[in-house]
């Protein structure tokens, strides 16, 4: 009877410290910069959790390194689920872009929820000489390796996501990488890039704006933002459906009972019918996870970012 209850005693003080949670303010680390895709659905979020919790939650951003150095200071910080990491697809992008990381991203965190989806959209300078996908293409087969194109970062998703296109269309293109995706727009907005692969909720103001022009979204499906930007799999790359993501990270050793709390925090506020109209105006899908399927779908996203940085040959950071 002793040993029971001695047993019990584990599993009663996490249930204790999960209903007592939160007990402090919540520090959201985004390791990206303000404006990104991740940032905006993490500051999204975390107003609806300060509101539902009454404790304060301060978004952090720590861009750099796509991505590690705010990963690594989450996974440093206490598992208690006062600190959280709010990331995009990169996530799973630096496991097949970088020979190693300075932490590993299945066992030195937990995978707590997912945000939502939003497909990528191909912008381009509206004055550009690019006025299709066919001209861009063109271009770069006349001068192989020259004619750049933006990311938000090596071995960010939306790296990977321009290099799987090139690598599709056959061609050699040069890729400069950005701090962020707000620098990376900029520059293509004023032609010192040919193209970004621009998540659609960082775009789409600007294109309906006239500032840049859409070539192509890159789901099959057509962007309820952007009805009229023709999928590129409708272009002559039928083989091409890649989609960016948000998720939500707590570090290795966050009691399970918490982890299940802000997983059904979240689910509650994706189905908020405010947040559903906020996520829908930038394009973004809300579709929760419970941890077993976010954990599950991180792997799988992984396995297919290693295949698509193998197809394309991209060398390794």
């Amino acid at each position: 009877m002793r040993l029971t209850a001695v047993l019990l005693l584990p599993a009663a003080a996490t249930a204790a410290l999960a209903q007592d949670y939160p007990t402090r303010p919540i520090r959201m680390i985004v390791p990206l910069t303000a404006g990104s895709g991740a940032d905006i659905a993490g500051r999204i979020v975390g107003k609806y959790m300060s509101d539902a919790w009454q404790q304060p939650v301060v978004i952090e951003n720590r861009p750099g390194a796509g991505g590690q150095i705010g990963t690594q200071a989450v996974i440093k910080s206490d598992a208690d689920g006062h600190t959280l990491l709010v990331q995009s697809a990169s996530h799973a992008a630096n496991s097949a872009i970088y020979k190693s990381l300075p932490y590993d991203p299945l066992k030195d965190l937990v995978d707590v929820a997912r945000l939502g989806v939003t497909p990528y959209v191909m912008v381009t300078a509206p004055d550009g000489p690019y006025k299709s996908i066919k001209a861009l293409i063109e271009a770069a087969k006349a001068n192989p390796g020259n004619i750049p194109f933006a990311s938000a970062g090596v071995g960010a998703s939306t790296h990977l996501a321009a290099e799987y296109i090139v690598d599709l269309a056959g061609i050699k293109m040069l890729h400069v990488p950005y701090r962020g995706s707000p620098e990376a727009i900029q520059d293509t907005i004023a032609g010192r890039t040919a193209f970004y692969m621009a998540p659609i909720n960082t775009a789409v103001g600007l294109v309906n704006e006239g500032k840049l022009a859409a070539l192509g979204i890159s789901t099959r499906q057509r962007a309820e933002v952007m009805p009229q930007v023709v999928p590129l799999a409708e272009q002559g790359f039928p083989d091409y459906n890649v989609s960016l993501w948000f998720g939500m990270w707590a570090p290795a050793g966050t009691p399970p009972a918490v982890v299940q709390k802000l997983n059904a925090q979240v689910a509650t506020i994706l189905k908020n019918a405010d947040v559903i109209e906020q996520f829908g105006k930038l394009g973004i899908s809300p579709l929760a996870m419970t941890p077993e399927e976010f954990a599950a779908f991180v792997r799988s996203e992984i396995a297919t970012f290693q295949r698509i940085v193998k197809q394309a040959g991209i060398p390794q950071q």
